[in-house]
């Protein structure tokens, strides 16, 4: 992991924010952390489409004992795709941290076992809720990210992403999960990535939050890269002027619309643009953002993404 030079005095009482500063999120994972199904299911019920239903899903998944409580509702409720979808999603959520965040070469035997058994029963749900609910996006959504950890062919991890962008088109997250999917540690290459973040970008309104792609390519890029060409990278005039041009079709935008969990995105925008130097933009990012911190993707600077994020904010003041 890459660690942030220099140190600051505690100052504003930051704090990783994993509901993204949403109180409906937030509601949500209380809700799954006390096992409570008829709470969650009421703040599903809120959803305002597909993508925001997706999103509320995703963040019910991320919570530790989900998949304790969440057969129980799968079987009181058998002719409904919700509970199964929740319980598809947690399983892909639970098989990425069995297999932890370390490479490849240091995962165990054993965390790769359950990885795949995990992802193997999500794959049977997800399948399940798509058959029942054909115009539903989430479980396209979560089949993208089983299908990277199960090493899916390319045409398979295509035609994925492709059917959640019909259900859903523009659908971010679903563009996230395709970027990483053409990422070189996954098989793809920058060449690939670029392409792909750059061709969506443009291909949507102005003011949409698929920018974000663009600034996420040039973070794997750097990621991919060794100390001093990594800097190299991301400070050189045609990368800025990419993520200048890419946060000022976004986030910048007059017409841009906040989704939910919009703080991710900002907090993306402020670490890259400040990476790459460009401060006032990345200033107008953390005014836009205030106090909401995200774990990712200041964890790639620090064991503690609050102080990464503290010191970013204050070199761009």
């Amino acid at each position: 992991m890459r660690r942030l030079l220099g140190r600051l005095r505690p100052g504003a009482r930051l704090a990783v924010d994993p509901a993204c500063g949403d109180p409906l999120l937030a509601e949500l994972r209380a809700a799954a952390g006390g096992g409570d199904w008829a709470a969650v299911r009421a703040g599903l019920a809120r959803a305002g489409d597909q993508g925001d239903l997706t999103t509320m899903v995703a963040q019910v998944a991320d919570v530790a004992g989900v998949e304790e409580w969440i057969p129980q509702a799968v079987a009181a409720e058998p002719d409904s795709a919700l509970p199964l979808l929740v319980s598809g999603a947690r399983q892909v959520s639970w098989a990425w941290e069995a297999r932890s965040g370390s490479r490849a070469q240091y995962v165990t035997r054993e965390q790769w076992q359950l990885f795949h058994q995990r992802l193997e029963t999500a794959e049977e749900q997800l399948y399940q809720v798509a058959e029942r609910e054909p115009e539903w996006l989430g479980p396209w959504y979560f089949l993208q990210i089983s299908g990277r950890g199960e090493s899916l062919d390319k045409e398979a991890a295509t035609y994925r992403f492709e059917a959640a962008v019909r259900r859903f088109p523009g659908h971010p997250a679903s563009h996230r999960q395709r970027l990483q999917q053409l990422c070189r540690k996954w098989g793809g290459s920058h060449e690939q990535m670029h392409e792909f973040a750059r061709s969506s970008m443009l291909g949507a309104p102005e003011g949409s939050q698929l920018g974000e792609l663009v600034a996420l390519a040039h973070l794997e890029h750097w990621l991919d890269l060794e100390r001093g060409a990594d800097a190299g990278h991301i400070t050189s005039q045609p990368v800025r002027l990419q993520l200048a041009e890419a946060a000022q079709r976004s986030v910048l935008h007059p017409g841009y619309v906040r989704g939910r969990g919009w703080a991710a995105t900002h907090n993306t925008f402020a670490m890259v643009l400040s990476l790459a130097g460009e401060r006032n933009l990345a200033r107008a990012v953390f005014a836009q953002l205030g106090d909401t911190v995200t774990k990712s993707p200041w964890d790639y600077l620090s064991k503690d993404p609050v102080e990464a994020f503290r010191l970013a904010r204050k070199e761009c003041a």
